[in-house]
């Protein structure tokens, strides 16, 4: 081991090498997520354009030789000679920091940043090609691994047709534009390098419901799916198609303005609604950039809303007689969207992948603009202020029942000496990092777990019968509740206004059910469960499914544990003509305790399936439609996935 450190141990990154050296810093992660954000950041350069009032079509295209493709009609990236002697276009595309949204003059309000997400993209790529229309000419580059091949020249339109997409020739005809297409680096992004279809429409579908107006399309030449987007209201269609499959209790709210704030000019839009859920999805923009963390702006429009309608119902009851309502009574049931714009040179997001808006000034800008508009709305509509404060008034009805059970809990516990629940078989260990907790179907499975776990970390609750469907269930009747009741208890985070993620007793919250029907049922009304009310515990990745086998094979002695179909075929395929039996373990009481351990409690030998949220908006769809009262849509999803359910009957 060297113990030498002097001035030579100094190294410098020239050029793009930090973004090569620590991508995770430029775009969060080297995974799919990351492949996701190389082509956001070619995306928003192109919407930035149409933000600032120049080009109406975005085309993207998902080659089949593993490429994106992006163009515009915007300006075109400029490409006269920069004052250090070489093309602006090579300026932006190679030189971190170096962009035509750092001066007002350009851009207004952008999301990406040409010279930071440009270059970063061109850094991780194998291979990149720009071409630029403007002024008539075309100007065209190309880089390896970042680095150009030859300085930026002209080309002629011959030329552009062959290098180009066939999806991409409206540039031949715009007056000016930009195409870019790239291929991740495989040394970089080793798990893989294609791109998602699914996630690029979402994305896509965003940034059109945040720019009335602008054409995106996209087209997938690998499977021929293609998609176009185009909404006229803006986010107000984007709050209708969040509430879908949910029922509205009243007109989308949408309200915009501007404001300045220490000589920051921000605009300001928003647009809400309630529906007869319970859970709050609100989601936050700040230049096209969806802020996944939220941030100052979202914080100004939940304190701007908390305080309107308090005001306004202590207005409209002189006498006191209705429950007095707090924040968390407000976010029940509502779906919102945040869209903020502002000045580039002046936005802060907490990292390069812009995940929370940082600014001040934001969240100034939109307490005054929501503050203002909302007071009026209110008093202009009284019907729809009304529907409003009914909710709320429910709310807060069901909040103060479900703290005078919980209440009622702790009393009872306290006088029997412990608040835990006496069927929880907890464990030793007091770390919650080193603790797990398995939330098994019944008291045979339970029975078998108790014996064959290790006491030391491993704690066992057994739920008898079926959960309740918290989808559509206030939080009093979670409470009442006697299974879950004592679930909260052995968790120890509390529910709803007293949840506290860091008073979890175990941090591994572990789902073991029977491989059938009603195993995956119960599976599902436990997903729904944390979801809905302990969302917190499944973004910080402590939930997971146990995934016990499905078959016993015994070849003689030999006994082999298969936890597939696939697995099982492949098996009986390596082993032609020998004598086998085979066991299917329809539920985990049919297992030893010895057996149970090996194969589906010891952390050597087991599988779990970590649950994470890679979408919130996919995730609370999809709990919707298969958790909610409304048939039509469940049955729609039923009918369009039935083939490719596979039955155990």
């Amino acid at each position: 081991m060297t113990t030498s450190y002097s001035a030579k141990d100094i190294k410098v990154l020239e050029g793009l090498e930090p973004v090569r050296k620590r991508p995770g810093m430029y775009i969060g992660a080297t995974d799919e997520r990351g492949i996701q954000e190389l082509l956001k950041e070619i995306i928003d350069n192109s919407v930035d354009e149409a933000i600032a009032g120049f080009g109406s079509d975005v085309y993207i295209t998902l080659a089949k030789d593993g490429y994106a493709a992006i163009s515009d009609n915007g300006r075109g990236i400029p490409t006269g000679m920069h004052a250090s002697g070489v093309s602006a276009l090579e300026i932006a595309m190679t030189k971190l920091h170096a962009g035509g949204k750092f001066e007002e003059t350009a851009y207004q309000a952008s999301g990406g940043l040409h010279g930071v997400g440009a270059s970063a993209v061109n850094a991780l790529s194998t291979h990149l090609l720009v071409i630029v229309k403007r002024e008539g000419k075309y100007f065209f580059q190309e880089y390896k691994i970042g680095q150009p091949k030859s300085p930026v020249k002209t080309i002629s339109e011959a030329e552009v047709k062959k290098l180009i997409l066939p999806g991409h020739h409206s540039l031949l005809t715009a007056e000016s534009g930009t195409y870019t297409t790239f291929i991740p680096d495989p040394t970089i992004f080793k798990k893989t390098i294609e791109f998602n279809y699914k996630n690029i429409k979402d994305r896509i579908r965003e940034r059109a419901y945040l720019i009335p107006k602008l054409y995106l399309h996209l087209n997938d030449e690998r499977s021929g799916d293609k998609c176009n987007f185009y909404f006229e209201s803006g986010i107000k269609s984007l709050v209708q198609h969040l509430n879908a499959h949910k029922k509205p209790l009243h007109k989308v709210v949408h309200v915009s303005g501007e404001h300045v704030e220490d000589d920051i000019k921000i605009a300001v839009e928003v647009a809400f609604q309630y529906t007869d859920t319970f859970s709050e999805n609100v989601l936050s923009f700040a230049n096209v950039i969806h802020t996944y963390d939220g941030g100052t702006h979202l914080t100004g429009f939940r304190t701007a809303i908390i305080k309107v309608i308090k005001d306004y119902l202590n207005s409209k009851d002189a006498n006191g007689k209705k429950v007095p309502i707090t924040g968390e009574d407000l976010k029940e049931g509502l779906t919102g969207v945040v869209f903020i714009k502002m000045p580039s040179n002046d936005i802060q997001f907490e990292s390069q992948t812009k995940a929370k808006l940082n600014n001040p000034e934001a969240q100034s800008a939109v307490y005054a603009v929501v503050k203002k508009e909302l007071e009026y709305y209110l008093e202009e509509n009284p019907k729809e202020a009304k529907r409003m404060l009914e909710k709320a008034q429910l709310a807060a009805k069901a909040r103060m029942a479900a703290r005078a059970a919980r209440d009622a809990v702790v009393r009872k516990g306290a006088l029997e000496g412990s608040t835990l629940p006496g069927k929880l078989a907890d464990c030793q260990e007091r770390d919650p990092a080193k603790c797990e907790i398995y939330i098994v179907e019944g008291d045979s499975a339970g029975g078998s777990a108790k014996q064959g776990r290790d006491r030391a970390f491993q704690a066992i609750f057994p739920l008898r019968g079926k959960i309740l469907n918290t989808e559509r269930a206030r939080l009093d009747k979670i409470i009442a509740f006697e299974e879950l009741k004592n679930l909260i208890i052995a968790l120890g985070t509390g529910v709803g206004e007293t949840f506290n993620p860091e008073k979890l007793r175990y941090h591994r919250i572990i789902l073991m059910n029977d491989a059938d029907v009603d195993g995956e049922h119960i599976t599902t009304l436990g997903l729904t469960f944390f979801f809905r009310h302990m969302p917190e515990l499944v973004k910080q990745g402590y939930l997971y499914i146990a995934m016990p086998p499905l078959y016993k094979i015994d070849f003689g002695k030999n006994s082999n544990y298969v936890y597939s179909e696939e697995e099982k075929e492949e098996l009986l395929k390596k082993n032609p003509g020998k004598k086998f039996s085979i066991q299917r373990y329809k539920g985990l009481g049919e297992m030893n305790p010895e057996q149970l351990w090996e194969t589906t409690m010891n952390p050597e030998h087991r599988i779990l399936k970590q649950v994470m949220i890679k979408d919130s908006e996919d995730a609370d769809e999809i709990f919707t439609v298969l958790m909610g009262n409304d048939v039509p849509p469940r049955k729609k999803f039923i009918q369009s996935n039935a083939t490719q359910a596979t039955l155990d009957v």
